[in-house]
């Protein structure tokens, strides 16, 4: 479940730098919940196809993060504003 989580995280960060074929099956996958045998239907593509392509994705997905972090920049700057002293002196510098 971890894995769906954190691949659907970086797909809504880096979507604009996946292919559309790309973004259609991951989406149908994580999104819709559609197994590899329903995409290859839809699409009229092998059901191997689809693995592929959504394997690659993954693999897209982890080298734009692992490049340019911009998940983990994110997950930071949130848990400076969850820490209530941080967040007050963020405020006040914002406020001026």
């Amino acid at each position: 479940m971890d894995n769906v989580v954190y691949y659907t995280e970086l797909y809504d960060y880096y979507k604009d730098l996946l292919t559309d074929t790309q973004k259609k099956y991951f989406e149908d996958y994580y999104f819709k919940n559609l197994s590899f045998s329903e995409i290859s239907s839809r699409y009229d593509v092998s059901r191997n196809a689809v693995y592929n392509q959504i394997k690659l994705t993954k693999k897209s997905l982890d080298k734009y993060e692992s490049a340019l972090k911009i998940k983990e920049k994110s997950e930071k700057i949130e848990a400076l504003l969850d820490d209530s002293d941080t967040s007050s002196k963020i405020r006040d510098i914002l406020m001026k």
